[in-house]
């Protein structure tokens, strides 16, 4: 029998697993089926990015149908969709930047939460604030293994999850740096699988992504 996954109240989103899923649900009837592909190749961390319509939904259905799943909502950018996905089932919330009344409102749902940040300053304000865990965003385009390297010696408290432009081969550079707890991607629900609805691709992706921490090199 498969020990339960612990919460994220229990232990921090970033220590789920190597790799969070960022999915784009664009029918909510496919979010149960691909979310039990993730967990069943060792994924159990899913953001459902608010970029769709469905998202919602895809967000209830996993909360309802897969509790091996600890479903979260990305792409939050303000207080009506914090409390809208709370409502929904979120276990975890993901934000492309951060406010002073989004990062009010985050808090105050009770759900752990991972604001965005792509500089040092942001970093320190939220340092400041009492926040540890962030997202750093767009992780490539901001700067990348050698930003984040950089960030590691004055703000070694800081720690992130980088998504933006992060793939099977350069994940493991990321995920071999002492503030990196996980990076976020989407490559293993490629556009072509979830049309096919291919969850046994989807799951042979996600096993090869989910070793990525041990494999210490590209994943495919």
């Amino acid at each position: 029998m498969t020990a339960p996954l612990p919460s994220p109240s229990a232990a921090s989103v970033l220590d789920l697993a190597p790799v969070v899923a960022v999915v784009a649900v664009a029918d909510a009837d496919d979010a149960v089926p691909l979310a039990r592909a993730l967990v069943a190749g060792g994924l159990p961390a899913i953001e459902v990015t608010l970029r769709t319509p469905a998202a919602l939904d895809a967000i209830r259905a996993i909360a309802g149908a897969v509790p091996e799943a600890v479903v979260g909502a990305g792409t939050v950018i303000t207080p009506e969709q914090v409390t809208e996905c709370g409502a929904a089932g979120a276990r975890f919330l993901v934000g492309p930047g951060w406010t002073e009344a989004l990062l009010a409102s985050m808090r105050a749902s009770g759900v752990p939460f991972l604001p965005g940040v792509s500089t040092a300053s942001e970093v320190v304000a939220l340092l400041e604030r009492g926040v540890r865990e962030m997202k750093f965003f767009p992780a490539q385009a901001a700067g990348g293994t050698a930003y984040l390297r950089s960030l590691a010696g004055p703000l070694p408290q800081a720690r992130f999850c980088p998504t933006g432009g992060i793939g099977p081969d350069n994940a493991a550079e990321y995920l071999a740096l002492p503030n990196v707890g996980c990076v976020g991607g989407s490559w293993m629900v490629p556009a072509d699988a979830l049309a096919a609805r291919d969850w046994g691709r989807v799951e042979r992706l996600a096993r090869a992504a989910a070793r990525l921490r041990d494999a210490g090199g590209t994943c495919r």
